[in-house]
């Protein structure tokens, strides 16, 4: 089958552009002028992937995503005319797999497209990063169901802080650079700026704190980085 590619665009120029572009490579372009009408076909016929023009007639593209977000992960690349710094952090640190100002090149944006669903599409793969013990993981990652286990509960990521955990645990111990992060996780989003890894961070420690208030699971390195402690309890510490 075809990956489904739902395009949300009002400019009729632009539109047929990329539906050519991607129809030629293979996939099967769909097309919506309007938010409205992009949120009932994602309902009707979930696509592979969105590629989301942010100023559209009706509401704004970010108005879209948020909407989207609400019941589906797929992944979705912005498009705007505005190149403005606030716009790229605004669509990233929502959770966007990507963000293109116009003008673009057609071919550019379908190799991006390729690479995104090529990330989202691996294999499941469960990763486990142990707590001293191999019967007794603290991290336990399954790429295959998007899903990452603390000490046994389920954690409620983003797109963005998954990657940065699932990152973390693949190495326990090892300090990524913020760099190294934004090149594993946010990908070809080459314009995102160091805060948004603090930013996910931030909030992906409070969501461990959650499970395990008394442990720093994921240690700063000033300067250098962030590194998931490979010194982690082999069991949750008794509350006192």
């Amino acid at each position: 089958m075809k990956p489904r590619i739902l395009i949300v665009e009002d400019e009729p120029g632009i539109a047929d552009t990329l539906q050519y572009a991607l129809r030629t490579e293979g996939f099967e372009p769909v097309c919506c002028a309007t938010g409205e009408e992009a949120l009932a076909s994602a309902r009707a016929e979930p696509p592979a992937l969105v590629i989301l023009d942010v100023g559209l007639p009706d509401t704004s593209g970010f108005e879209v995503f948020k909407r989207l977000r609400a019941v589906s992960d797929v992944p979705v690349v912005f498009l705007t005319a505005r190149s403005d710094e606030i716009d790229r952090v605004v669509g990233l640190e929502l959770g966007a797999d990507d963000y293109i100002a116009k003008p673009f090149s057609p071919r550019e944006l379908v190799a991006r497209v390729r690479g995104i669903l090529r990330r989202s599409n691996k294999p499941s793969t469960p990763t486990v990063a142990n707590a001293k013990t191999e019967l007794t993981p603290a991290v336990v990652v399954d790429e295959g169901r998007r899903q990452i286990r603390f000490y046994g509960r389920a954690l409620e990521l983003s797109r963005y802080e998954f990657g940065l955990l699932q990152t973390l645990a693949s190495r326990p111990g090892h300090v990524f650079s913020r760099d190294a992060l934004l090149d594993r996780v946010w990908g070809d989003a080459t314009e995102s700026l160091d805060r948004t890894v603090d930013s996910h961070v931030k909030t992906l420690r409070a969501k461990m704190k959650l499970v395990a208030p008394a442990l720093e699971p994921i240690r700063t390195h000033r300067g250098s980085g962030y590194a998931l402690a490979e010194d982690l309890p082999a069991a949750l510490p008794s509350p006192t």
